[in-house]
């Protein structure tokens, strides 16, 4: 089995992704049928499906695609945590159909202008609220956001913090601090996971060999060791550099063997609790 913990999904004509720039590759509908035929060739059995948008009727839409494709193991979807009653809207957003999909919850952290927005009180309050109905939290920020995690993660023990894409090191300029040390800092606290994803299209189009890739994917494979480390696609965002099957390729090169399992399945598995069973 493999898992795929990170890609997306939309439907422009059901909602705009104003993230894409015009012009982009991206700017079209990116649909399962159109993900199936490349993860079924890389061997890829489940996945994860995580939100793009601030939008509140998007995940109720991702948790019923769940519950009629088999591909899906489970979903971050996105409420507001400074929401006061943000454990009201997780139990909500769990009854609806397929809502046992629910895995984790994301906001676009990276996008806010205040670098400590996770420690503001009303996100605090709503990030409690996220480990008290037994989800885990993904972020998606930038190398300086990176101490405010920790910080984060520091706060609330009882809550599992999942990095997204290596916290977006700048690996096209090849270096290295002072993201090496955010992620150190980060790693240092149990609650914490990485998603080994994003890589390629954060590397200088020139330079996405596994050996330019390496020394961040050493980084972190130092800091949070295999079993803290997690495969993502960030499909559809990859195909901006590689083809969906490249992707899973290069970044299973970036271990040793004896690490993949974990990797690619292992820790998705516990991390997401995901369901086991092969999709029949």
């Amino acid at each position: 089995m493999t898992v795929d913990a990170h890609h997306h999904v939309w439907d422009l004509s059901v909602r705009d992704q104003d993230w894409i720039e015009a012009g982009s590759p991206l700017r079209r509908d990116f649909t399962l049928a159109d993900l199936e035929p490349g993860a079924r060739a890389a061997g890829v059995d489940r996945t994860v499906l995580v939100q793009t948008v601030t939008v509140a009727e998007e995940t109720p839409e991702f948790l019923a695609l769940a519950a009629t494709h088999p591909l899906i193991a489970g979903v971050v979807g996105w409420t507001d945590l400074t929401r006061p009653d943000t454990a009201d809207e997780l139990a909500r957003l769990r009854g609806l159909p397929g809502g046992r999909y629910l895995k984790g919850v994301r906001h676009q952290v990276q996008g806010e202008p205040d670098p400590g927005w996770l420690l503001r009180p009303d996100v605090q309050r709503g990030l409690a609220a996220v480990a008290a109905a037994g989800l885990v939290y993904d972020l998606v920020v930038l190398p300086h956001q990176l101490p405010a995690c920790a910080k984060a993660a520091a706060a609330l023990p009882q809550l599992t913090f999942v990095l997204d894409h290596l916290g977006k090191p700048p690996v096209a300029s090849g270096a290295l601090e002072p993201w090496a040390s955010g992620i150190r800092a980060l790693a240092a606290l149990p609650n914490t996971v990485c998603k080994l994803s994003g890589l390629l299209t954060e590397a200088d189009p020139a330079h996405r060999t596994a050996d330019d890739l390496r020394p961040y994917a050493d980084t972190v494979l130092d800091a949070f060791g295999p079993d803290r480390l997690m495969f993502g696609s960030d499909w559809p965002v990859c195909t901006l550099a590689a083809p969906y099957e490249d992707v899973v390729a290069v970044t299973a090169e970036l271990v040793s063997p004896s690490e993949r399992g974990q990797l690619l399945e292992s820790t998705a598995l516990r991390v997401y609790g995901l369901d086991q069973r092969l999709p029949g």
